[in-house]
């Protein structure tokens, strides 16, 4: 590495060192990655300090730490970074679109919706690598994490380009033995006698939503399991433990077999959640993130 990494035509490159030695979490590390030796990439994060004057990283002799600078650093850097790669990408895409296309997805829904699609996409567009993580986490697109993400629910106002795919109704379900042992609640405030089991992230509600004729109301429940998807909660009410309000998509097996029975839908609101597919969109988006993204709507409008 020479002496001007930081010049303006090698900041890329300086940002792709910063970014490495954070995701590996040491400078030895990042060099192995990067073909470089540990104080080279000491030395281009000292220059990188140098120029912005304010600390990126804590270093200790076990472990390195981001400053608040340093995160809003590695922000940047990752977007740039994707930018780029879009950019130059782009022009690749001139002919067949190509390249890794990063798809994040909710563990449930990708399992049964997105995954058994994946077969005829790679077929249709046999240059593209689809790299797909699934996940009920958020993850940030705008700083390069993911391509296209699929997500529920509103979405919070950001620059990014969102198409819907279609709707999850939910429903409020329980297994024949578990209603046969602590009966069938006739009324919503019947569950606060009942086991509910309830998701333990951040975007869950902390109630139920209710619709009695022309008043809407949400009731808290309460119940000793919590888990992160619905495919999970489904499988405990199943189980007989509980009862559960999930998106139907995921327990439709369980409900046509009878291992689910439905209740309360008469008091059922409308609880629809919207899905959507999310990305950074414009002219420059790859050609790979537009056919995939064109793909989920018609395959996934059609099923709905």
């Amino acid at each position: 590495m020479n002496a001007k990494m930081d010049g303006g035509g090698d900041r890329a490159r300086s940002m792709e060192v910063f970014v490495a030695t954070v995701a590996e979490g040491s400078f030895s590390a990042a060099g192995r990655c990067l073909g470089l030796t540990p104080s080279a990439v000491s030395r281009t994060i000292d220059r990188i300090e140098a120029r912005l004057g304010v600390r990126l990283l804590l270093r200790s002799t076990r472990s390195l730490a981001l400053t608040p600078e340093g995160e809003a650093y590695l922000r940047a850097a990752r977007r740039i970074l994707a930018d780029l790669g879009d950019a130059e990408q782009a022009i690749a895409d001139q002919g067949a679109p190509r390249g890794r296309l990063r798809v994040s997805a909710a563990q449930a829904h990708g399992r049964m919706c997105i995954v058994p699609l994946l077969g005829e996409f790679v077929r249709l567009y046999p240059h593209i690598l689809v790299d797909i993580s699934l996940a009920d986490r958020l993850v940030d697109i705008a700083a390069g994490q993911a391509d296209v993400a699929i997500r529920f629910g509103p979405l919070a106002d950001s620059p990014l380009t969102a198409r819907k795919l279609g709707e999850s109704r939910r429903v409020i379900v329980a297994s024949p033995a578990y209603l046969a042992a602590h009966g069938m609640p006739r009324r919503p405030e019947e569950l606060h006698d009942h086991n509910c089991l309830n998701f333990n992230f951040r975007r869950a509600e902390p109630t139920w939503p209710f619709r009695d004729g022309a008043r809407d109301y949400a009731l808290a429940v309460r119940g000793n399991i919590e888990a992160n998807n619905g495919e999970t909660l489904g499988q405990l009410a199943a189980a007989g433990v509980g009862i559960a309000r999930v998106g139907a998509f995921s327990i439709a097996d369980q409900i046509a077999s009878g291992a689910l029975i439905p209740i309360l839908e008469e008091y059922n609101p409308g609880d629809v959640e919207v899905i959507h597919a999310v990305f950074a969109g414009g002219a420059n988006t790859p050609a790979r993130v537009r056919v995939f993204v064109d793909f989920l709507v018609e395959r996934l409008g059609r099923a709905g």
